[in-house]
């Protein structure tokens, strides 16, 4: 579903809008009184539809988004949030080169900062630019066309799709292994959408082996350092801001447990098993598990040896409920899913696993949206 595509009547909440301000004086002491600034906000909605942020109020409501975000279990320090206001950023070239300094920045040599990179919101005038991969460095998914392995995919299957569109719009394809970047594909208000690749030195990536197999390097699995989202909607005080990548460091399990496990995506548990010489024949020799604590081990030995910037589930685990306790004393609720805060490996031996969490819907916030090609 594309966004406010149509400039007739666009207007964004006004009661969102100064419900926004109110909060953000209320937090931010220092800033005064906000009587002046919500009759200037309420007074620019009447007139034009929508008002501009403040960057403070850019900065404010960016942190806050990643503090109300109840899937993201790393959140103890929304505060130190690196926000890059781009929003005078419209045309697709210009975003895809602000993106690679994103990267660039966030890197920070494998000390991985977070970050988020505004650019123009959605408006009267049209809508604001848009990414269309879920996160600024994607492995490609090729789909076998024909032959025994027709239907499977080399690389990642979660981007297979996305693979097909750049494809279809001129993307060569890499090697054509399991671990090619896509290009990023960025739509710029209502035109059509544009490829660019992510040049190599803005691509930190680390080659995993293992602390006791050393044929595990031979595998030649690697995983990049920076999760970038990019394809959700930054949403503060009713202006929605389309693209607005942001990140933070990995958790081990993301890819470990996840990426590289799942069996809609690498699927390398039953490979490993096979290595490590388990018993794949019975499920109740538990190989999966044991090549799954294998797996994660490599992830988080391999990023440490590179020196880049990752923790470990039972770490983060406690690092969130020392941010909920914050929160708490703070007054305000800390919205929580359960089923996503929970990691997906030894849940039960972590203590977010043994609580019920509160998760209502704040604001702001970053909202997903449909893909405006296929897949989930």
């Amino acid at each position: 579903m594309l966004l406010f595509r149509n400039k007739k009547g666009f207007r964004v909440s006004e009661d969102e809008a100064l419900e926004f301000i109110r909060t953000f004086y209320a937090e931010n002491p220092e800033a005064g009184s906000p009587g002046e600034r919500l009759r200037e906000v309420r007074d620019d909605i009447r007139r034009t539809g929508t008002y501009r942020h403040t960057v403070p109020e850019l900065e404010y409501g960016a942190r806050v988004a990643w503090r109300n975000s109840s899937r993201c279990i790393g959140r103890l320090y929304w505060r130190s949030l690196r926000v890059r206001d781009r929003r005078d950023v419209t045309t697709a070239a210009e975003v895809a080169a602000e993106s690679v300094r994103h990267l660039r920045g966030a890197t920070n040599g494998g000390r991985i900062r977070p970050v988020m990179t505004v650019f123009a919101p959605d408006g009267p005038d049209g809508p604001g630019p848009r990414i269309w991969n879920d996160q600024l460095i994607r492995y490609a998914g090729y789909r076998v066309p024909s032959g025994e392995e027709a239907g499977e995919v080399i690389g990642d299957p979660a981007n297979a799709d996305l693979t097909e569109v750049a494809l279809a719009l001129g993307w060569t394809g890499g090697t054509g292994g399991p671990f090619d970047v896509l290009p990023l594909v960025i739509e710029a208000g209502h035109e059509p959408p544009e490829l660019f690749e992510v040049p190599r030195s803005a691509i930190r990536e680390v080659r995993l082996r293992h602390p006791d197999h050393p044929w595990f390097a031979e595998l030649g699995l690697r995983w990049h350092a920076v999760p970038a989202v990019s394809d959700m909607t930054l949403e503060i005080g009713g202006v929605g801001y389309p693209a607005a990548p942001f990140n933070g460091w990995y958790m081990g399990t993301e890819i470990g447990a996840r990426n590289l496990a799942d069996s809609g995506r690498y699927d390398l548990l039953p490979i490993l098993g096979g290595l490590l010489g388990l018993d794949t024949t019975s499920e109740a020799s538990l190989w999966r598990d044991r090549a799954m604590v294998e797996l994660n081990r490599a992830v988080l030995y391999s990023f440490a040896e590179d020196g880049v910037a990752i923790t470990d589930h039972h770490t983060e685990a406690r690092r969130f409920l020392a941010h909920m306790e914050k929160e708490e004393r703070a007054g305000r609720v800390c919205p929580a899913d359960w089923t996503w805060i929970v990691p997906p490996m030894s849940g039960s031996a972590t203590p977010v696993f043994h609580r019920l969490y509160d998760n209502p819907d704040l604001r702001p916030n970053f909202l997903r949206r449909e893909r405006p090609y296929g897949g989930d």
